[in-house]
């Protein structure tokens, strides 16, 4: 899996780094079958996350949130993309 994570009109401070790298472990189980990964912050009175997955199959999946909080709003994403990360793993298991 590639990782690309970018902050958008702010520099991540070191704890905002170690925080997301600490939640992306939570989908460490689908490295197989995730091709390339998008994290895009973006600071404006809020943050804003901006998560988009490649999955080697050719599907994709899009998740967003935002929240005043940094984790919290990292949480909410997670959460969301762990779900569809499973749900997709499933579907193609069916098959």
């Amino acid at each position: 899996m590639t990782k690309s994570i970018s902050a958008v009109g702010f520099n991540f401070e070191k704890d905002q780094t170690d925080l997301i790298n600490k939640k992306l472990e939570r989908v460490k189980y689908a490295d197989d079958l995730i091709v390339d990964l998008i994290l895009r912050v973006r600071e404006d009175k809020k943050f804003y996350f901006d998560c988009t997955v490649n999955f080697r199959w050719g599907a994709n999946a899009h998740v967003a949130s935002d929240d005043y909080d940094f984790a919290a709003g990292l949480n909410k994403m997670m959460d969301v993309l762990d779900t569809k990360i499973k749900k997709e793993k499933d579907k193609v298991q069916e098959k």
